[in-house]
């Protein structure tokens, strides 16, 4: 099998497993240009509109295009942190939201060929190609106002908020219809966190009645197009896990073992979905300066030897890499090493 037909056999959940492994094996771990032009290793190819929407900026402190107010300072900081506060929110009050939200217009000159060449190299070598987007509807949201503020916003000012999300996801319609005419790629990987490690940002009617019908409009877009989907949210969401499948999501990256897993993967058979779930990782014993070897590789067994059987499951990390580069290389070969010895015994 190409590592394309190995994970395409995991996406379909074949029965008996025919790979279990490192979840993004399969993607090729490209060198790509972060914030400031800070080199990084990721498994997807970066397009032009993401490096000129988030990643062209770099700083202790400076403002996007759309006004709001960060800091990444290479070398320091793991990703772009959001320094949004009630001083320098952009959105002053949510009932006059538009008079405050101005929304970039994507350039019409950008530069594909780099990316472009990025996806036929992968293909060409039998791998998948993931392109990312970030910011999604309630990052974006709460990048633009206050975290405390955007809270009692929902519950206050449900209309306001909903109306902000379907203009928002009319943006990210956009994006989505160039990258996908512009690149041969095979997913999408949206990013949109919308809990904490062990409790809910919101309610599950919430995510219900605000954002599932407008992800369900931008994912069936992308499925329309014939590509997948892999949703970024490494929290915990169990409550509403199920919702994610029923709207078209293929993946959701980021599942932390402090969601019930097996109760997840119980629920998808019962109802008859798909969603392959990758994550099941502690990285609080992975991902730690102190770990040893024997304790990185004990957790990636118990992942495996727990949600395995359950089909609908591979191994990684809620977000992608371990920071700890020397945990990352036992932490993969684990992954890879454990996870064809279970396959072996599968058959």
């Amino acid at each position: 099998m190409t590592k394309r037909e190995a994970f395409m056999s995991a996406l379909n959940n074949d029965k008996p497993a025919k790979f279990m492994g490192h979840a993004f094996e399969p993607f090729p771990q490209e060198v790509v240009f972060g914030p400031g032009g800070a080199e990084l290793l990721f498994h997807a190819v970066i397009d032009p509109i993401t490096n000129w929407d988030i990643l062209q900026f770099s700083g202790e402190c400076y403002k996007d295009l759309w006004g709001v107010t960060h800091r990444y300072i290479l070398g320091v900081d793991p990703g772009i942190i959001p320094l949004t506060n009630t001083e320098n929110q952009v959105i002053k009050d949510m009932e006059n939201w538009r008079d405050y939200v101005k929304f970039p217009e994507i350039p019409k000159d950008l530069d594909w060929s780099y990316a472009q060449a990025q996806c036929k190299a992968a293909h060409d070598r039998g791998e998948m190609v993931m392109v990312p987007s970030f910011r999604g509807l309630f990052e974006r949201l709460h990048s633009l106002r206050a975290f405390e503020e955007v809270m009692m916003d929902l519950a206050l000012y449900p209309d306001e908020c909903n109306e902000f999300f379907e203009a928002y996801t009319d943006w990210k319609l956009e994006v989505f219809k160039q990258l996908i005419d512009n690149l041969d790629l095979d997913m999408i990987h949206s990013h949109d966190d919308l809990g904490a490690k062990n409790k809910l940002f919101f309610s599950p009617q919430t995510y219900r009645d605000l954002l599932k019908p407008h992800y369900a409009k931008l994912y069936g877009y992308v499925k329309s197009r014939g590509k997948l989907v892999q949703h970024h949210c490494d929290c915990f969401i169990e409550p509403f896990a199920i919702d994610f499948a029923e709207i078209g999501i293929d993946m959701w990256q980021g599942a932390l073992p402090s969601n019930d897993i097996l109760k997840i993967q119980k629920q998808l058979d019962e109802r008859g979905l798909n969603m392959l779930l990758m994550g099941g990782i502690e990285s609080a014993i992975v991902d730690n300066p102190d770990a040893t070897e024997e304790e990185i590789r004990a957790e990636v067994r118990r992942a495996i030897d727990t949600y395995g059987p359950g089909g609908h499951f591979l191994p990684c990390m809620g977000g992608i890499n371990c920071l700890y580069e020397k945990n990352e290389v036992i932490f993969v070969d684990e992954c890879n090493k454990y996870g064809a010895e279970w396959v072996a015994k599968q058959k």
